[in-house]
């Protein structure tokens, strides 16, 4: 990757840890997880509004590393909208790409998350960024068994 890209990416990452996007939490009811990485400290809790087999809105709360919570806001910024199906496969999707595998950047436009590709390159840190996207996952699962 080239310096001025690293440093754009690293700039989109900080952005969002600065001013994260969909910070906060819902009233009523949602589909809520809690999850956090012993390894590092990362707490996260992601509530999601889900209508008509999709998620109409997206928050998080928690703490922990730069990469943690903007990972995060990038995630809720994302699902906005999609079917809980295509959260699932954009799920999946962004974990291939943090785990260095060829992924399908065609499917979704991922936008800001791409800034996130190179924690690739820092194997303790993918837990980080894979957190709330995990949650995210864990959360449709489970709307989806009962």
């Amino acid at each position: 990757m080239s310096s001025k890209l690293d440093t754009l990416y690293r700039q989109v990452i900080m952005d969002h840890y600065k001013n994260p996007r969909n910070r906060g939490e819902f009233e009523g009811e949602t589909v809520t997880v809690n999850m956090n990485n012993p390894t590092c400290g990362d707490r996260i809790q992601i509530q999601m509004k889900v209508e008509d087999d999709k998620v109409s809105e997206a928050k998080f709360v928690g703490e922990g590393c730069s990469i943690s919570l903007a990972s995060a806001s990038m995630m809720t910024q994302a699902i906005k909208g999609l079917k809980l199906e295509e959260a699932v496969e954009m799920s999946h999707i962004f974990s291939d790409m943090m785990l260095g595998k060829d992924y399908d950047d065609e499917r979704f436009d991922l936008g800001d998350i791409e800034a996130l590709q190179g924690v690739a390159k820092f194997p303790a840190r993918i837990k980080c960024a894979t957190l709330a996207w995990k949650a995210m996952e864990k959360g449709i699962n489970d709307q989806k068994e009962q």
